[in-house]
C-alpha cells in the first residue's frame, strides 16, 4: 500500500488584485492542479472586485478545487496570512504555500516549492530571488530596493544568527506541522510578520530550504512603506537576540526550554569549568543540573559529579555519574549521600525560596576541606536597575529577571547570606552577560539549492568584541556590570558542621512556586 499524498494548500493573499487574481490563478501548472487538495483565495476586505473575481473564477474553473473568503474587515498582509494558515490547520492540510494575488511571484514554481517538504527534506521552502546572481535586476528589481534587500538581509543574519540569501521574499511554503508548533498568531498584522515568522522557525529548530525563483516586477501596487518596513525587521531581530540573552519580555525566544551551556572563556559555566580544571578529581554534587550539560563537562576533566533536579531531562542520566529526582524546595536530598569535595549551585539558588536551607544543607554534604562554588543573577545590574528605574519592572522569560526566580541577588547580599550560614568568601568574581548565547539564538538549519549549511556557531566579530568590553566592565565594575556573580565558599572553621541529621527544610507556603531550574 502506497503512502498517503500529502494534502497541499495554496494560500492566495490578495489585496486589491481584481486585476491580476485570474491571471495568478490560470499560472497554476496544469499538472500540478491534480495534486492540490485546496487553493484558497482570502480577499483582505479590497475595496474593488477581488472577491467577485475569485467568484467567477470558481464558477468557470473546475480543474482548482479554489475556495474564496472574504475579510469582513482588512486583516492586514500578516492578518490575512494568519487567517489562511489557521483554515490550513484546522483542516488538517500538511503543506501550504503562500502566494500572492499580484502575479509578483511565479506560480509555475509551485512543483519546486514543495518539492522539499514531499521529501521530507524541509519544514519550511523559501523562493529566493538572490540565490542566482544577477536575476533579481535583470527581473526588474529596482536598485533601491535590490540594494535594501542585500543590506537588511545581511543584517538580519548577522544579529538573528542565519545564513538565508533573503529574508524579504514573499513566496514561502510551509509545512503545517511546523506552523503548529510556532506561535505566528503573535506575530503583527502588517509586513514584518514575515520576518517574525523566520525568527519562530529558527526559534524552533526548524529546517529552511531557499531554491531560486525568477524575479518579475509589473504594475503591481506596493503598499509597503520602506524605511518604516526596515526599521521594524530590524528591530524584531535585535529585540529576538535581546531575548535570547535574558533582557526583554522573551516572547520571541519562547521556545527555550534548559538551560545553555555558556561556552565562552568570560562567562558563568567555562569559569565553574576552569575553577575545577586543576588539581586531581574531585566528587561534585551539581545542585539543580537541569539537563547536565555542565556536568558532562566536569566529567571531561575527571571528576565524579552527582546530579540532581526536578526534572529528568533527556538524556542526563548520561552525562552525570549518578542522577538524584528530588525538589531542591525541600532541601539537599539524603540519598545523594555526604562527603563531596564540590557542592556547585550554578543558577539555582535564586530558583528557591529559602536559599540559607540549601546552603546549609552543603554543609551538611560537604567532605572535610570541601568548598561550594556558586553562581548568582546580580540583580544591581545595570539592566534590572534601568527598568526600575523606568518604572518598567517585569518578570521575563530569562535572564536576571527571569519568571522562575524568586529570589534575588546583590554581591553584598549573598555575601551576608554566605556568612549567615557559616561560610567564608574565599574568592568572588563576576561575569558579563553571556554575548556568545546569542549566536545560538537560531536553532534552525538554513540549506541552498543543494548543499546544507550549518548556521553560524559563534559569535561574529561585532559580538565577540562586545563580549570583551563587556568583560572588561564587569571585573573593573561587578556590582554595576557583573550579570552574574560567582563565589567560591568554604566553612568557618568557627562554625560547627551541621549535624547529617539536622533537617533544613522550609514548609511550602506556596505551591505554585516553581521548582529550580538553571536559567
Amino acid at each position: 500500500m502506497s503512502e498517503r499524498q500529502p494534502r497541499i494548500g495554496i494560500l492566495v493573499v490578495a489585496y486589491n488584485a481584481a486585476a491580476t487574481l485570474a491571471h495568478v490563478l490560470d499560472r497554476i501548472p496544469r499538472d500540478f492542479a491534480p495534486r492540490i487538495s485546496e487553493v484558497l483565495v482570502f480577499d483582505d476586505h479590497s475595496d474593488d472586485a477581488t472577491y467577485l473575481v475569485g467568484l467567477g473564477y470558481q464558477q468557470a474553473n473546475a480543474h482548482l478545487p479554489l475556495r474564496v473568503f472574504r475579510n469582513d474587515r482588512n486583516l492586514g498582509y500578516g492578518g490575512n496570512q494568519k487567517a489562511g494558515y489557521r483554515w490550513a490547520i484546522e483542516h488538517d492540510l500538511d503543506i501550504i504555500v503562500l502566494l500572492h494575488g499580484d502575479g509578483q511571484y511565479a506560480p509555475e514554481m509551485l512543483p519546486e516549492m514543495v518539492a522539499p517538504l514531499e521529501r521530507g527534506e524541509a519544514d519550511a521552502v523559501f523562493g529566493s530571488r538572490m540565490l542566482t546572481k544577477g536575476a533579481a535586476r535583470r527581473g526588474g528589481m529596482p536598485v533601491y530596493k535590490y540594494v535594501g534587500n542585500k543590506i537588511l538581509t545581511r543584517v538580519q543574519n548577522a544579529i538573528g544568527g542565519a545564513d538565508l540569501s533573503e529574508w524579504h521574499s514573499g513566496y514561502r511554503a510551509y509545512s503545517v506541522a511546523a506552523l503548529r508548533k510556532i506561535p505566528f498568531e503573535r506575530n503583527v498584522d502588517v509586513f514584518d510578520f514575515d520576518c517574525q515568522i523566520i525568527i519562530q522557525l529558527l526559534e524552533t529548530q526548524q529546517r529552511i530550504v531557499e531554491i531560486p525563483i525568477p524575479t518579475y516586477y509589473g504594475d503591481e501596487i506596493s503598499y509597503v512603506n520602506g524605511l518604516g518596513y526596515a526599521r521594524d525587521v530590524v528591530r524584531d531581530v535585535v529585540v529576538y537576540r535581546a531575548h535570547k540573552m535574558g533582557f526583554g519580555s522573551g516572547a520571541t525566544a519562547f521556545a527555550s526550554r534548559e538551560y545553555e551551556l555558556k561556552e565562552e572563556a568570560a562567562t558563568s559555566h567555562r569559569s565553574i569549568v576552569a575553577a575545577l580544571s586543576v588539581g586531581p578529581p574531585r566528587r561534585v554534587l551539581d545542585l539543580g543540573c537541569s539537563a547536565g550539560h555542565l556536568a558532562a563537562e566536569l566529567r571531561k576533566l575527571g571528576h565524579e559529579v552527582v546530579g540532581v533536579d526536578v526534572e529528568e531531562h533527556a538524556e542526563v542520566a548520561e552525562r552525570v555519574d549518578r542522577f538524584v529526582r528530588a525538589d531542591l524546595d525541600d532541601g539537599i536530598p539524603e540519598a545523594v549521600g555526604d562527603g563531596f569535595d564540590i557542592v556547585l549551585a550554578a543558577d539555582v539558588l535564586e530558583h528557591v525560596p529559602h536559599p540559607e536551607h540549601m546552603l546549609r544543607d552543603a554543609r551538611r554534604v560537604l567532605a572535610p576541606g570541601g568548598r561550594m562554588l556558586v553562581c548568582v543573577p546580580n540583580i544591581g545590574h545595570w539592566y534590572p536597575r534601568a527598568r526600575v528605574a523606568a518604572g518598567r519592572f517585569a518578570y521575563e522569560r530569562r535572564g536576571i529577571l527571569d519568571a522562575g526566580h524568586v529570589r534575588f541577588f546583590t554581591r553584598r547580599s549573598f555575601g551576608q547570606l554566605a556568612r549567615e550560614q557559616g561560610f567564608e568568601i574565599t574568592r568572588r568574581w563576576a561575569v558579563g552577560v553571556p554575548i556568545e548565547v546569542t549566536a545560538r539564538a537560531a536553532g534552525g538549519r538554513v540549506t541552498g539549492r543543494t548543499t546544507p549549511t550549518a548556521r553560524r556557531s559563534g559569535p561574529n566579530a561585532v559580538l565577540r568584541a562586545a563580549g570583551r568590553v563587556d568583560a572588561a566592565l564587569a571585573r573593573a565594575w561587578p556590582t554595576l556590570f557583573g550579570y552574574q556573580l560567582l563565589f567560591e565558599l568554604t566553612p568557618r572553621r568557627d562554625t560547627a558542621r551541621p549535624a547529617p541529621t539536622e533537617t533544613a527544610v522550609a514548609p511550602h507556603t506556596d505551591a505554585g512556586t516553581p521548582s529550580p531550574t538553571r536559567s
